[in-house]
């Protein structure tokens, strides 16, 4: 008579476990849809990808560069045009900079890849003073290596990470300390013309960025391993918004919204919108602001 070997079963999980695990993948589930159509309508609103681009991912192992570059993968299999994607990393040579951590990545899931390997760390190191920030000149350093690269390369579209709170950041980074109404457009051509730089991140938050990244795992590779810190101003201005939103939700994006519904005719530009010609009567010329200030004066005015 054979004897039945009792089954060892494991511990049924608790009743609120069971159901969480579900829940938290419906959630990824619908950030994941929800970043593919901000970053497609995105692509579609502004022009920013063609049929044959060779599209040059910047990635800097941060979580915005990792998301783009996921989420426009996702994007270029079912896309109506036919494009490339090659994810491109910029090794600066800081010290500690883990540079196995990218290339690993980017096999394991199959992505074109290139490292650029130029010592940028050494030249701000030596140029800016000790304790000094270095953002500005490294950007600039960091920038023109990229740039070189996708030139040499043929890249028609150069992909940054900047997002939607970056561009808001940006408008009032310009406002209150450059004087000028200007920000970080989804799309842009270089100063000499030469490259087209997109952001197909510009309608999407960065607080589902941080939740996509950590649902996703990426491989984030801090980015304080200069020492440096972050721009004062622009730390201003983040603490600013940051307090808005706390303050009443939904204002950063009703913000961002503003940024594409401008009105030069309700601004104070003359080069923007044709004030002198609003309500004009005649064909004669207007006199300038010279002859209005000086048009009453009279030899004995300075009596």
């Amino acid at each position: 008579m054979n004897t039945a070997i009792p089954l060892i079963l494991a511990e049924p999980l608790p009743i609120a476990q069971r159901r969480s695990a579900p829940v938290e993948k419906r959630e990824a589930d619908k950030l994941a849809k929800r970043l593919r159509h901000q970053v497609g309508r995105a692509i579609a609103d502004f022009g920013m990808i063609e049929d044959g681009d060779k599209v040059m991912v910047c990635l800097s192992g941060g979580k915005d560069s990792y998301t783009m570059l996921d989420v426009l993968l996702q994007l270029q299999k079912k896309a109506p045009v036919s494009f490339s994607i090659t994810a491109v990393n910029l090794d600066q040579k800081q010290p500690g900079f883990p540079e196995h951590v990218l290339p690993d990545y980017l096999r394991s899931i199959g992505a074109d890849f290139h490292i650029i390997e130029q010592d940028t760390y050494s030249v701000v190191s030596r140029v800016i003073p000790e304790g000094k920030t270095m953002c500005s000149l490294c950007s600039r350093l960091r920038r023109g290596a990229l740039y070189t690269w996708a030139e040499e390369h043929g890249y028609t579209k150069i992909a940054l990470g900047h997002h939607r709170d970056d561009m808001v950041n940006t408008f009032f980074l310009n406002l209150f300390f450059h004087a000028r109404l200007s920000g970080m457009p989804p799309k842009l051509l270089s100063d000499d013309g030469k490259h087209v730089v997109i952001r197909p991140l510009a309608y999407v938050r960065e607080s589902d960025i941080e939740a996509y990244a950590e649902a996703r795992q990426f491989p984030i590779i801090p980015c304080n391993l200069c020492g440096s810190q972050e721009n004062l101003q622009r730390k201003q201005v983040k603490k600013m918004l940051e307090q808005w939103e706390k303050d009443s939700p939904g204002r950063v994006e009703t913000m961002a919204r503003a940024l594409g519904d401008i009105r030069p005719s309700q601004l104070a530009d003359p080069k923007l919108f044709d004030f002198l010609s609003l309500g004009k009567h005649s064909d004669t010329a207007l006199p300038d602001a010279h002859a209005w200030l000086s048009g009453g004066e009279t030899p004995n005015d300075d009596d």
